[in-house]
């Protein structure tokens, strides 16, 4: 059986040494910053995620593209001419059509290369939830999996990564139609942040409203606590954007509550950021929708 390689995109939000790590094999992403083209790398050799979120709070406009089909075809043509079969575990299908670009392209390739095994998974995941899945992936093929067995692997617990995030500011959740202008403009005056989530269908839901940092943190533990499965083995990811200090915060208050097996942080980066701005936090772990 031929070896093969995890493939992701730039929106997994994982950090360089956790990718390294792993040998996750990431698919840089665009991104159009007052009319300037930058690639976002996971790292950040074109454009820091640093230099991204203050360029948005000095007013910058930030738009991003998706991945196109020729791009698609030339990343995973270089690692077909390897001898490489694939996973790739793709965008949530419910925010982009990400997924549904490279599901065409591994068609033709899959008649081009008919001796190497290609696989498209529709993660249903975003950001640090993307990347929580990819990482579980990549830990089951250190235990042996075959690219068949971790396929149906991925398939079977693409639901479990629990996504929990509030923003600062709602106007960036305004352009991508996620809050109304009157929400914005209320939400805003009056310090309120929404607490999003993802749907079954991997889109983002509006669950909330919640007023300040320590309503924030209460929300995210409680939600590991009541979701989570398993949490004293798991290592979860909190994910910030230009908010490490609340970030290191939620850390330390689950740390001291001995709740995880561990903890590590992670930007938000351009691609995501582009649509949730400054001050956003995030936690993901696998676990189950609290029906």
């Amino acid at each position: 059986m031929s070896d093969y390689v995890i493939v992701s995109d730039a929106t997994l939000d994982l950090p360089m040494h956790i990718i390294n790590e792993y040998d996750i094999r990431v698919i840089p992403m665009g991104i159009d910053i007052d009319g300037v083209s930058y690639t976002h790398y996971p790292d950040e050799r074109e454009i820091s995620i640093e230099s991204f979120y203050q360029k948005l709070k000095n007013g910058a406009i930030s738009h991003t593209s998706q991945i196109t089909p020729v791009a698609f075809a030339e990343y995973f043509r270089d690692l077909l001419k390897q001898g490489l079969d694939i996973l790739y575990i793709a965008f949530s299908s419910g925010l982009s059509g990400t997924y549904n670009t490279a599901r065409l392209v591994i068609q033709d390739l899959a008649e081009e290369y008919p001796d190497r095994t290609i696989y498209c998974v529709d993660s249903l995941c975003a950001s640090i939830g993307e990347g929580l899945l990819v990482l579980h992936a990549a830990m089951q093929k250190q235990k042996g999996l075959n690219i068949h067995e971790l396929k149906d692997w991925v398939e079977q617990n693409k639901q479990m990564p629990r996504h929990w995030f509030t923003v600062k500011d709602l106007f960036y959740l305004k352009r991508g139609g996620r809050v109304t202008s009157i929400e914005a403009v209320v939400g805003s005056a009056l310090r309120i942040r929404p607490v999003l989530s993802t749907d079954d269908a991997g889109k983002l839901i509006v669950v909330s409203k919640i007023r300040g940092s320590k309503a924030e943190l209460d929300l995210m533990v409680n939600k590991l606590l009541e979701e989570g499965i398993d949490i004293a083995d798991q290592t979860i990811i909190i994910g910030h954007g230009d908010n490490l200090a609340q970030a290191k915060e939620l850390e330390e208050i689950i740390r001291s509550k001995n709740l995880v097996k561990d903890t590590f942080i992670s930007s938000i980066g351009p691609v995501i950021g582009t649509h949730t701005g400054p001050g956003m936090l995030a936690m993901v772990f696998m676990g189950k929708k609290n029906d």
